[in-house]
């Protein structure tokens, strides 16, 4: 049987203390796959111009496609050098409930993300979005310091 993993990666320290306390983990397992997960906040609730519709969906294709590069390919790259079955997703949305959904979506057991850092992800996790994500995730939640 797979034990599925979701690790919320912020492109800071702190999502590489989730990733290798993760990693740890699933060493200790037989048959882990890690979903390394980075969440762009984003509120589909503005309302604009066709025209600015228009930009905003290629703003968000540039911003999915600069973190996939720059964080997530580099991460499971690592992983899966490493031996671990590891695979990456980019979404837009609100940080707890778009982690909690991949979580969901995949079948995974537990969701690991780092505390704090000066921004990116586990900032914007750390104040109410940790709260939400911690009291209202499908799974446990581990929070590494």
């Amino acid at each position: 049987m797979t034990v599925k993993l979701v690790v919320g990666l912020d492109g800071a320290d702190t999502g590489d203390r989730a990733l290798a306390f993760a990693k740890d983990m699933a060493a200790r397992m037989e048959g882990c796959e890690l979903i390394v997960a980075y969440v762009i906040e984003w509120s589909p609730y503005t309302f604009q111009t066709p025209e600015e519709n228009a930009q905003r969906h290629k703003r968000r294709e540039e911003e999915i496609a600069t973190a996939t590069s720059r964080v997530v390919d580099p991460a499971v790259k690592s992983l899966q050098d490493a031996g671990f079955k590891a695979e990456g997703v980019v979404r837009h949305g609100d940080v707890a409930e778009t982690l909690n959904a991949i979580t969901v979506e995949n079948g995974a057991v537990q969701i690991i993300v780092g505390r704090a850092s000066a921004g990116g992800f586990a900032k914007r996790l750390f104040g109410s979005s940790t709260q939400n994500l911690v009291m209202h995730a499908d799974v446990p939640v581990t929070v590494v310091g």
